[in-house]
């Protein structure tokens, strides 16, 4: 483990500012640990975040002595959570890094070798760029500028130009004497990072730069909090009186006076022209103050701009928003008329169900009713069926109704309300139920109204890339629009997880409004409620004789593929376990009947459960489960049974559909059991007794420390309890050892041992 030499300080500081980011979080941690320089330390102020920012704090620390998390006991705004973070700091210098962005690969090195060939200057600026989460990247304006300053050094006043630079404070090292011994603080409220900027700048005596690309600056769909609109960004004025005071008491300081009044014009006109800052009820007011401000210092000999932009700097100092408006209206005009004359030709060809929808849109919204889909439609199943039944037992006011496709009707139990898709019927209750719930999302088609409340549940835990993050992987994103993936998601008010896993990576992948609610899965709740009598009761119906081992096979899709292609000889792999055990195997759902097992279950080799409705049912009977990287895995977990990875093509899948750790790394956390690469491997771990032994139990423990978190039975009351009863989520999560799972098979385990050539093998007892 990395340690800081001795009690000696650290070259660099990195201060981490952190609140409501735990998606993003150990991305920005990870870039600065695995830089290849290694004097630094982290200095991450937990501003009493909410989420599990803090708890993430505490894990690196406890890893990486490099870490040095601060807790504060109320939120305090990221300014007050900088200061902290600098007085706290130990290094020579102090670089400020938000907690949502990440260094770039050799940004500390590249910042540590220009400090030493500049002789230490006050301040290093550092290049950026903007990361975007279609994976754009976007250069900064400053690249040429940064690579102009050589190894110069200089103040603001000879290079007044590098003032013009985007005005933060993590796109520029501080040398930390210069910074705390000048006293610098961050006020309060937003925009605090442009009076540090120009207060620091213009009080430096030596500045040097880098082209470098040190920061990774993320453009956040969501959660932005300068992108919130609000009087917050009336701020913004404040923050610039205080710059023209500070300029006040510095007479020398008049030479950029004029350049820093544009600046200030421009910032005014950019927040007024987002509608993500300044909503429109707030513009005229905003743009009395900026005019306000505007008179009250602009230079006597300034000269404004040339173009639309002097002609609004014109405006400002006439005070004229009327006019103003009037501008921005003409030119909004002109790109709307364009975007609908394209638009026309789409709209044409809508049909009638169409009308109908949205004539059923202007009727009330039915408070009592509830909409429920899964898998695309194809039944009453996972976590919302699970939701469901639990409302009927405790809001049995909210009546429910199901979506299925059609010809799937007949899967549908008796007694349950159903729509089928696209009919009229359906699209009335779209438009009316107050609550939908749904496994996967929506179709593009449906229109969320305000009112409406959308949970969505989910249907695994990931260890395969999901959401944007699926945009690297070619043969997971095909014919995927990913902005019409995340226009969907923005319909999502609750986003329901399992364990802390989840709730950082669907944050991340999903950049959207949602709120994450981390009560478990409703549909293993099965796990913690089913008796013996349930247990043999399902191996009974499926056919188990009595005392058998019950292994349950689950591989899952590959995308890379076309069709099921078997991953064991199974015919083999039955001969192998011999006559005590039984096979049970369940192919992804999106593959239909296949042939081959079907042949093999006439032959008696296998059960081929394929097809069968529950699969909460297989995992209850089953006495292990073989799977490779399907989300089944942490489900069975939770019944505390053995799981056996069986991972042939890693290799290829890892590189064509990506994935957030390595299940066969042998890591406590990241293996749940006993692993095979190959068909011979995956024969010796049951051979061996490997399978149910104590290390594989030992990595089990620890796999479900970490993805059996909020499964506790009581994940569909929580929900319920929020979403139809407006109540706290109850019962509170009962700790991982005070819970009981469903009681194991009573089949004795077994083991296989080797008989002579040519001879089958057999079984003993373990």
């Amino acid at each position: 483990m990395p340690v800081p030499n001795g009690n000696a300080s650290p070259k660099i500081s990195v201060v981490v500012p952190v609140y409501k980011v735990q998606g993003y979080l150990r991305a920005c941690l990870d870039s600065i640990l695995q830089q290849s320089f290694t004097d630094f330390e982290i200095v991450a102020v937990d501003d009493h975040s909410p989420d599990s920012c803090g708890r993430i704090l505490d894990e690196y620390a406890g890893i990486d002595s490099r870490v040095v998390p601060v807790h504060f006991t109320e939120n305090q705004g990221i300014g007050k959570a900088r200061d902290a973070g600098a007085l706290k700091s130990r290094g020579e210098y102090i670089l400020f890094l938000d907690s949502d962005d990440t260094l770039a690969e050799g940004a500390l090195q590249a910042i540590a070798e220009r400090l030493e060939a500049t002789g230490d200057p006050d301040i290093l600026l550092v290049n950026h760029v903007r990361t975007y989460w279609n994976n754009r990247v976007q250069a900064s304006a400053a690249g040429e500028m940064l690579s102009a300053a050589g190894t110069d050094v200089f103040t603001a006043l000879e290079r007044p130009e590098y003032l013009n630079m985007f005005a933060v404070v993590w796109n520029r090292a501080y040398r930390r004497d210069f910074y705390v011994g000048n006293g610098f603080t961050f006020t309060d409220g937003i925009y605090e990072d442009a009076l540090m900027v120009y207060k620091t700048m213009l009080t430096a005596d030596r500045i040097a730069a880098t082209d470098h690309v040190c920061v990774e600056y993320r453009q956040r769909r969501q959660g932005n909090s300068m992108r919130t609109p609000g009087r917050k960004h009336f701020g913004i004025f404040e923050q610039y009186a205080r710059l023209f005071e500070f300029l006040d008491e510095r007479p020398h300081l008049e030479p950029v006076r004029a350049l820093l009044f544009e600046r200030m014009a421009s910032h005014f006109l950019f927040t007024l022209a987002r509608e993500d800052r300044i909503v429109p009820q707030d513009r005229a007011p905003f743009f009395k103050l900026a005019a306000e401000q505007y008179k009250r210092f602009k230079p006597k000999d300034f000269t404004v701009p040339e173009g639309t932009m002097g002609v609004k700097f014109d405006l400002l100092g006439r005070g004229s928003y009327p006019a103003y408006a009037a501008m921005t209206i003409a030119s909004s005009t002109r790109q709307k008329t364009i975007k609908r004359i394209t638009k026309a030709k789409t709209k044409l060809g809508k049909t009638a169900y169409n009308r109908l929808y949205r004539l059923h849109k202007r009727r009330p919204i039915d408070e009592n009713l509830a909409v429920y889909a899964a898998y695309w439609n194809r039944g009453v199943a996972c976590n919302p069926a699970a939701i469901y039944h639990k409302a009927k037992e405790l809001a049995p006011q909210v009546h429910g109704v199901w979506v299925v496709r059609r010809g799937a009707e007949e899967n549908i139990p008796a007694g349950v309300d159903y729509v089928v898709a696209n009919s009229p019927r359906y699209w009335e209750v779209m438009a009316r139920a107050k609550y939908l719930i749904n496994n996967v999302n929506f179709p593009n088609e449906f229109v969320k109204r305000p009112g409406q409340i959308h949970l969505q549940t989910h249907h695994g835990t990931p260890l395969k890339q999901m959401g944007i993050d699926q945009q690297r992987f070619p043969a997971a994103a095909k014919n995927m629009s990913f902005g019409k993936m995340l226009e969907r998601a923005d319909r999502w008010d609750l986003s329901l997880t399992s364990n802390q896993h989840s709730t950082e990576i669907w944050e991340r992948v999903y950049p959207c409004a949602f709120e994450a609610v981390e009560y478990g899965y409703p549909r293993n709740d099965v796990y913690f409620r089913s008796t013996a009598e349930d247990v043999q009761r399902i191996r009974t119906e499926l056919g188990i004789p009595e005392g058998k081992t019950a292994i349950l096979y689950c591989p899952t899709v590959r995308d890379y593929q076309t069709g099921y292609v078997p991953r064991i000889d199974l015919e083999r792999f039955c001969r192998e376990l011999g006559p005590d055990h039984v096979v049970l195997v369940r192919t992804h759902y999106f593959y239909g009947a296949d042939p081959q097992l079907q042949a093999l279950q006439e032959r008696g080799l296998i059960k081929d459960v394929s097809a069968y409705p529950v699969v909460e049912d297989l995992c209850l009977a089953a006495d292990a489960l073989i799977t490779d990287y399907s989300s089944i895995m942490f489900d069975y977990a939770c019944l505390d049974r053995p799981i056996v990875t069986y991972a042939d093509d890693w290799e290829v899948y890892s590189r064509a559909r990506g994935v957030y750790f390595d299940i066969l790394s042998g890591n406590p956390g990241e293996t749940p059991g006993a692993s095979a690469t190959n068909e011979d491997e995956l024969i010796e771990v049951f051979r061996s007794g490997a399978w149910n032994g104590e290390r594989a139990a030992g990595l089990r423990a620890a796999f479900r420390e970490r993805f059996v978190q909020f499964d506790d039975g009581n994940a569909a009351e929580r929900v319920v309890r929020r979403l139809y009863l407006n109540q706290e989520p109850e019962p509170a999560i009962v700790p991982l050892d005070e819970r009981t799972p469903a009681p194991a098979p009573n089949a004795a385990p077994a083991r296989i041992v080797a008989q002579r050539s040519g001879e089958q093998h057999g079984l003993i007892d373990a």
